[in-house]
């Protein structure tokens, strides 16, 4: 990592740690996210029960999630537990330090396009953003949903918002939101196929108007499920309803009834 965190961390936080070096009855590692900065893992901290070779765990140079259990500010001492994180925190800490990981190599992506110093180019985009967010994923992320004014608000140097702003839109696609419900469609008429296949046309109709997606899925007459994506929850929720709407009033005009249950 490129940009590491200056002091010591919180009693509880979970943090990505580098091991060193192996003894006895410890372990000792390199706190990847902070400058300059080791801690200690005790073999009652390792895993549960009795531990006859901390080796049968860990070796040299492995990446380990652990959780801060004690800090010692005034000795700069940092006591870890592997044991204590569940499998569900680990996850969750992985996924987070690769979204670090590839804000960075978009930094880098930018650096290669601009062909400019990588240390000035992270240092002036990096930090200043750093001053807003606790990490650059973040920063980006809100790019992706509210543009280049993000940036600007973080005080980036101008020259590299444009290009960053592409580099940042090709590789962190808007989250989708989904909500979804089922038709019941019967026309009595003697062309009813077609007229309900008439009325799901307006599906597409509206979710172009709305600037949504929407997909069908036929479950066999006279259900169709209706699935609406979009980047934000209430958007969604108005343009299935306006759906429903527009896909019943059609086949009511031809004759045909319709009911609509959501999911």
């Amino acid at each position: 990592m490129y940009f590491k965190k200056k002091g010591l961390p919180d009693e509880g936080d979970l943090v990505l740690c580098t091991v060193k070096k192996i003894s006895y009855h410890s372990i000792f590692v390199d706190l990847d996210e902070y400058e300059k900065q080791d801690a200690m893992i005790h073999i009652s901290e390792v895993a549960p029960g009795r531990i006859r070779n901390i080796r049968d765990y860990v070796t040299e140079g492995r990446k380990l999630i652990c959780k801060v259990l004690r800090v010692k500010h005034e000795r700069k001492q940092v006591d870890l537990s592997l044991r204590r994180v569940s499998v569900g925190a680990r996850k969750s800490k992985n996924e987070d330090i690769k979204q670090q990981l590839k804000a960075e190599k978009m930094l880098e992506s930018l650096v290669v396009k601009l062909k400019l110093n990588k240390d000035k180019v992270f240092k002036e985009i990096g930090l200043p953003i750093l001053e807003h967010y606790d990490n650059l994923f973040q920063a980006f992320q809100d790019v992706v949903l509210e543009g280049e004014d993000v940036l600007k608000e973080c005080n980036v140097p101008s020259k590299y918002i444009k290009p960053l702003v592409e580099i940042i839109k090709e590789r962190i696609k808007p989250p989708e939101v989904l909500v979804e419900g089922v038709f019941e469609l019967t026309s009595r008429s003697s062309k009813g196929i077609n007229d309900i296949k008439e009325a799901l046309k307006e599906c597409d109709k509206v979710a172009s108007q709305e600037g949504v997606k929407a997909s069908l899925i036929y479950l066999g007459a006279p259900n169709y499920k209706v699935i609406v994506k979009a980047s934000d929850y209430k958007v969604a929720e108005n343009a299935l309803k306006k759906i429903v709407e527009a896909v019943l009033d059609k086949l009511n005009s031809l004759g045909g009834k319709g009911s609509f249950k959501k999911k």
